[in-house]
């Protein structure tokens, strides 16, 4: 048999993601459905497919072209879409005498099609068409679940009385006399042309789906839903070497400053992550791609990371190992001691170590989501230009223009970045990104991953407003660091220090534009809380210096500071 692919359509039920990707290039469980569907049909012995193209048709094309079938697959554009009967008649020149395959590129069908073929060769009849129930679109009119009698409109609310209604799939298999009741050269409805048929007293057969599953993925929820259905028990089975009889349990868990969906997934003994962040939103590279390819990178090279077991990109879909639930922030509260408190903080920066120096190691800067470097366009835009705009203007109200601080920023990014020692660069190191299990330190969102200055991640977790260490405990933990780094590579100890108080003051700008940012915009109010400690700590660091050297920026962080205590929003 030869077979037909309808993949011509808009897919504007699924905007706006399909402004960047055709429908049938969405992927389930990690495979494009195009690719699927094409391995089902070689499978149940078609010998030849082709695949009507017309929305974002070069992307099929490109698809098709750089993959190697065992079976010839070929493309024919539609300059104006035909619909389902057109796109049939335009292919005459294709089709030979015995019955042929059509299939939708927008389902997912757990179906055995070389039985549906068989089926249809045993009764001959102008076309067979799978069907199943489904309530959102049943319509086929079908009786003694053989024979077709005719097709309703999904709009009428009820089924009539006496009537058998089922759901045809976008599965069929024609004779080719059904073209002969499709105009020449227009579009046309297959379901038009199953209509004449019927009239003319000619039956059409039903194949009714033998327990199987069918997804239409239409629009977004359900595509949504059929990607994680799909990706499930591939996650389980990744991880733990079996599919999980059970049914799987779900629970969403607290989320981040982010907008992905994190959630604990069980099955019997066994647990995962699922991290959702959504469906790709564009075809360069994303959150998700990053989070992937560092997470993995990082595991191979013996970080303390969460494992990675299974992944969708394009669906958001990422799986990986259960860390449990106490973050660090957790952690330090539960300290009996202040030894007990630096005892854990020095086994997190061992971890540190080797996460700078061996993340560094083979890194691809080309897995970067934002930028390959920590350098002077991200010091100026997405630290001290935020702090500017979303901490001070948008939420303290205060009229600081960004010019006139611009200066100030300018050198401080320019101190930030004399230390010439680069590693790899976690950029959000702070204690609830950081989880400890049976007495081990993992690393987790690393997504934002990049080269940049050593110091830079141990600023980020010695300030860290979740946890307030003391200033005399941050000055113990920044001694152990230098000692415990220079065990592993040359370490510049006065230069170390310089740049670790210049990236606290960088980090500190870009704590203060996030938490303002997510508790104003974001309506994450629970951040708020954080801001009087990151302020604090602020003001300490500009006091620490010569008031010459960001004069602007510490005039500026004094009226700051001055606001949010008369707004009783700082201690």
């Amino acid at each position: 048999m030869k077979a037909l692919i309808l993949a011509a359509g808009l897919g504007t039920r699924l905007q706006p993601y399909t402004n960047h990707t055709p429908k049938p290039l969405f992927t389930i469980a990690g495979r494009p459905l195009l690719d699927i569907i094409i391995d089902n049909l070689q499978m149940a012995g078609c010998e030849a497919v082709m695949i009507n193209t017309h929305h974002l048709h070069r992307e099929i094309e490109t698809f098709v072209a750089e993959r190697s079938y065992g079976i010839p697959v070929s493309t024919r554009y539609e300059p104006q879409i035909l619909g389902t009967g057109g796109a049939m008649k335009n292919l005459a020149d294709f089709w030979d005498q015995r019955p042929f395959m059509v299939i939708n590129a927008d389902i997912v069908a757990d179906i055995d099609l070389a039985a549906v073929y068989r089926t249809h060769c045993r009764e001959y009849p102008p076309a067979t068409l799978v069907l199943c129930d489904d309530p959102a679109f049943n319509s086929v009119v079908v009786e003694q679940n053989k024979w077709i009698k005719g097709f309703r409109n999904r709009q009428q609310v009820a089924e009539p009385a006496g009537e058998h209604l089922l759901t045809f799939t976008g599965i069929q298999v024609l004779d080719p006399l059904v073209l002969e009741y499709i105009p020449d050269k227009s579009a046309y409805s297959s379901i038009d042309a199953f209509k004449k048929i019927l009239t003319e007293g000619k039956s059409l057969q039903a194949y009714i789906m033998p327990d199987g599953k069918w997804r239409d993925i239409g629009t977004t929820e359900r595509y949504r839903r059929t990607a994680l259905e799909a990706a499930v028990p591939r996650a389980f089975n990744a991880a733990f070497g079996e599919i999980p009889d059970l049914a799987v349990a779900q629970k969403k868990l607290k989320g981040d400053g982010s907008e992905r969906q994190w959630y604990r997934l069980k099955a019997g003994k066994h647990t995962l992550i699922m991290a959702d962040h959504g469906i790709r939103a564009h075809r360069s590279v994303s959150e998700v791609d990053a989070f992937v390819h560092i997470g993995r990178h990082l595991y191979r090279q013996g970080v303390s990371v969460p494992e990675i077991y299974f992944c969708d990109p394009f669906s958001g879909l990422v799986f990986l190992e259960d860390l449990g639930d106490v973050s660090l922030q957790q952690a330090a509260a539960s300290a009996v001691d202040t030894q007990a408190l630096v005892s854990l903080y020095q086994a997190v920066i061992d971890q540190l170590v080797t996460l700078s120096l061996r993340g560094a190691d083979k890194f691809n800067p080309a897995w970067t989501y934002q930028s390959a470097r920590y350098d002077r366009e991200l010091i100026i835009e997405k630290e001290c230009r935020y702090f500017q705009e979303a901490f001070l203007k948008d939420y303290l109200g205060l009229p600081a223009r960004f010019e006139d601080l611009a200066g100030d920023f300018e050198s401080l990014a320019r101190k930030a970045l004399q230390y010439s020692q680069t590693g790899f660069m976690h950029r959000d190191m702070q204690s609830r990104n950081i989880m400890v299990k049976n007495n081990q330190v993992y690393f987790i969102d690393f997504q934002g991953g990049r080269f940049g200055p050593l110091p830079y991640d141990l600023a980020s977790l010695l300030i860290d407003p979740y946890v307030e260490l003391p200033a005399d405990i941050r000055a113990q933990l920044l001694g152990y660091s230098i000692d415990a780094l220079s065990q592993q590579t040359i370490v510049e100890r006065e230069e170390f220090r310089r740049c670790f108080s210049y990236c606290c003051l960088t980090r500190n700008l870009q704590i203060l534009g996030a938490f303002a940012y997510l508790s104003n915009v974001g309506g994450k109010r629970y951040f708020e809380a954080y801001i009087p400690a990151a302020m604090q700590t602020l003001i300490s660091q500009l006091r620490a210096r010569s008031r010459d050297e960001f004069p602007a920026l510490t005039a500026t962080a004094a009226k700051a500071h001055d606001l949010l205590q008369k707004a009783g929003r700082a201690t």
